[in-house]
C-alpha cells in the first residue's frame, strides 16, 4: 500500500474506533435521542466496514489486472509510460514558461 493509502486507512481506522468510544461513553446515558443517535452510528460504521472492504477488494483486483496486463505486454507498457510521462512534462514545461513571460 502506498503511503496516501495507509493513511487513509488509518485515518478510518481510528474514526472507527472513536465512534466505539463515544458509544461505549454513552452507555450509561438514558434517554431517547441518544439511543436513536447510537443506534444511527453503529449502523453508519458498519455500512462503513462493508463500503471500505468492497473498496479495498476492487482495488486489489485493479492492482491485480495491472499487474497482468503490464506482463503480458511489457514493452507497450514502457512505451505508454514515456509517453504520458513526456506529455506531462511538456505541459508542465509550456505552464511554467507562460508564468515566466
Amino acid at each position: 500500500m502506498n503511503k496516501e493509502t495507509q493513511a487513509i486507512s488509518n485515518d478510518m481506522g481510528q474514526l472507527a474506533d472513536d465512534a466505539r468510544a463515544l458509544m461505549n461513553a454513552t452507555a450509561e446515558v438514558a434517554g431517547e435521542k441518544v439511543g436513536e443517535a447510537r443506534k444511527r452510528l453503529a449502523a453508519a460504521l458498519e455500512r462503513g466496514k462493508e463500503i471500505y472492504g468492497r473498496a479495498k477488494e476492487k482495488a486489489i483486483e485493479g492492482a491485480q489486472v495491472a499487474d497482468g496486463a503490464v506482463h503480458e505486454h511489457p514493452y507497450q507498457a514502457i512505451a505508454i509510460g514515456v509517453g504520458v510521462g513526456a506529455i506531462f512534462g511538456y505541459l508542465l514545461a509550456h505552464r511554467g514558461s507562460r508564468r515566466c513571460d
